[in-house]
């Protein structure tokens, strides 16, 4: 992984298009422009990371602080399909989640109702917090500690 730049905002909103399409169709959400611009709208260089693979672009991910509450928000993580399958998504959920688990933090995220990215949360520790019709929003507590109170 290395620090994203501003001009790594392109490369990452095509692959946001190319790898949330099945999911946002699915669910009837997909806009060809606006899940690029969302992406746009949302980037922040300072909390992303870009993952190289065989020393070319294999995807993105984001550890923002959260703003409204305690701990961080974990964003914009993105594989291309070319490296999915192989424990790169895990080693990278790894790497983040030590930084987190350190600091004795705790992190939150949401994916889309279906998405097969779920599982990979879930073996992390992330546990699911709430969802809606759309999104499933989890919660990791820091050493991936599943006590919640409900």
């Amino acid at each position: 992984m290395r620090p994203a730049e501003p001009q790594d905002v392109e490369p990452i909103a095509e692959l946001r298009a190319v790898v949330m399409r099945p999911d946002l169709e699915r669910l009837g959400r997909f806009d060809e422009h606006r899940v690029r611009q969302r992406l746009r709208d949302a980037f922040l260089p300072r909390h992303t990371s870009i993952i190289e693979a065989d020393g070319a672009f294999a995807g993105s991910v984001a550890l923002c602080p959260s703003e409204e509450d305690e701990g961080h928000r974990l964003e914009h993580f993105y594989l291309a399909p070319a490296v999915q399958g192989r424990g790169l998504g895990s080693a990278v959920l790894r790497a983040v989640l030590a930084r987190t688990d350190e600091a004795g933090e705790p992190v939150r995220l949401n994916v889309l109702q279906g998405s097969r990215a779920r599982r990979l949360y879930e073996r992390h520790g992330f546990r699911v917090e709430s969802q809606d019709p759309v999104d499933i929003f989890m919660l990791r507590l820091p050493g991936g500690d599943d006590r919640f109170v409900e």
